[in-house]
């Protein structure tokens, strides 16, 4: 009997695969070939994204270990954020850093950036249509790229500059708005905010 025949046919040294229920990993370099085998692409080791069947990040590490759960983290979430992203284990442990999430390929930046719109929902407003007074707390009327709602300020002091003329907002139940330039506002816009900095 041939052994040659009946043995699998070789893997490459570096390839990796899903553990069984697992979803194929997106390898950091673009799209796997055949099955869900993969090649490590090295960015502080050889590493590899995918999503597991519960749609959580999973990270492949240079040694094959799957780790499930994983959160990317954001160090500068306000003034850069597309520099500085931690990849962090469900045990709260950084597993990678990322300096720039430019440097990813488009596969892998897709599943960092999905992982990462929840944390970072802050919606912009581009509009201030009323306010409800001039003291706090006070309901704020507005129009944001996500369309209109209304929330209430309880503090002036919940109004934050941040680098350059942008403000953010924190709202009735800690939800975050953008103003990415206040001197870009409508004149109308501008003089309520003017009332409250």
């Amino acid at each position: 009997m041939n052994d040659a025949a009946n043995s699998p046919a070789p893997q490459a040294p570096y390839a990796l695969r899903a553990p069984a229920g697992v979803e194929a990993l997106v390898p950091m370099d673009g799209p796997a070939s055949g099955d869900a085998a993969m090649a490590p692409v090295p960015i502080d080791g050889g590493l590899a994204l995918g999503r597991g069947p519960d749609g959580r990040l999973m990270l492949s590490d240079a040694q094959g270990t799957v780790h499930a759960g994983v959160l990317p983290v954001r160090a500068f979430p306000l003034a850069a954020p597309g520099e500085g992203l931690s990849l962090v284990g469900a045990e709260g442990r950084e597993l990678a850093w990322i300096e720039r999430l430019d440097s990813l390929p488009p596969a892998a930046r897709a599943l960092v950036e999905t992982a990462l719109a929840p944390r970072d929902f802050a919606p912009t407003i581009t509009r201030l249509d009323a306010v409800s007074g001039f003291s706090t707390p006070s309901v704020w009327s507005v129009v944001t790229d996500r369309g209109p709602t209304r929330f209430t300020l309880r503090a002036e002091d919940d109004i934050r500059r941040l680098q350059g003329n942008t403000l953010l907002i924190v709202g009735e139940g800690g939800v975050q708005f953008r103003i990415a330039d206040r001197f870009a506002l409508d004149k109308g816009s501008r003089r309520l905010l003017e009332r409250f900095l």
